[in-house]
């Protein structure tokens, strides 16, 4: 399962207001090849299920991951920072064993 921090949960229901987005949308968090550590990480809003999502809510955020992803993202919380040393979302992974040094990809 992913969790959200408090500032995730406040920037990702911002988005969906900003973008208009209804009730039938969610979060969709992947993982894609790429990156200079290997794998990348993706956040995207989608209405529509694939086969062999899986469906996890936290703070009122409903998230589907593909199989592949969840396996590499199990235990992995979600923040959002807006300080000096850099804005964005930023994911805190118990299973990467190597990130790179702007946190977007990671190898495990």
């Amino acid at each position: 399962m992913v969790t959200i921090t408090d500032k995730a949960k406040e920037k990702i229901d911002h988005l969906m207001r900003d973008s208009e987005l209804d009730a039938s949308y969610f979060l969709r968090v992947s993982v894609q090849g790429g990156g200079c550590s290997g794998l990348s990480y993706n956040l995207d809003f989608d209405n529509e299920e694939k086969k062999g999502d899986q469906f996890f809510e936290d703070r009122g955020i409903r998230m589907a991951l593909d199989m592949k992803s969840f396996l590499y993202l199990a235990g992995t919380e979600l923040d959002f920072s807006d300080g000096l040393n850099g804005k964005g979302f930023a994911f805190n992974n118990p299973n990467a064993s190597r990130t790179c040094g702007c946190g977007e990809s990671f190898s495990v």
